[in-house]
């Protein structure tokens, strides 16, 4: 399974898919993950080790976290090797002035955006995957 690389599949199919609860970035400097604590993501840089998790796991953990945010599942088969995909959703984001951090995994790309603006960015995506589906060119706006 290689998953779709054609930019126009990919927003007609994106099919958005807003997750529940709120998450949080936290960092450890040692790396080491206190007992107990699975977050969604971990990503090893010079500074130290970044953590996607659950706001309540954070807490109870003692991490100082920051960007309260939800988690969107953008559900279409998206390629490692897509090219555009997430330049064309951030950028319609960014047109709102919504923060995002998007993540790429083996099956899907997620973001992660203000909490309180979850809702508004759902829109935003659902709009985006409308106008692909219509067949319009992806460079057009709606």
């Amino acid at each position: 399974m290689s998953g779709e690389t054609d930019l126009a599949r990919l927003l007609a199919g994106m099919r958005p898919e807003l997750r529940p609860g709120t998450y949080v970035f936290a960092t450890l400097d040692d790396g080491a993950l206190p007992a107990g604590l699975v977050p969604v993501m971990s990503f090893r840089e010079a500074e130290g080790t970044t953590l996607i998790l659950p706001e309540a796991e954070a807490a109870r953990a003692g991490l100082t976290s920051a960007f309260p945010c939800r988690w969107i599942t953008l559900t279409v088969h998206s390629s490692l090797a897509a090219v555009g995909f997430l330049a064309a959703v951030t950028a319609r984001l960014a047109e709102r002035g919504i923060a995002v951090n998007a993540v790429s995994a083996f099956h899907h790309d997620h973001l992660f955006v203000p909490a309180a603006r979850a809702e508004e960015a759902m829109g935003v995506l659902r709009t985006l995957a409308g106008y692909a589906a219509s067949g319009s060119p992806v460079a057009e706006r709606p």
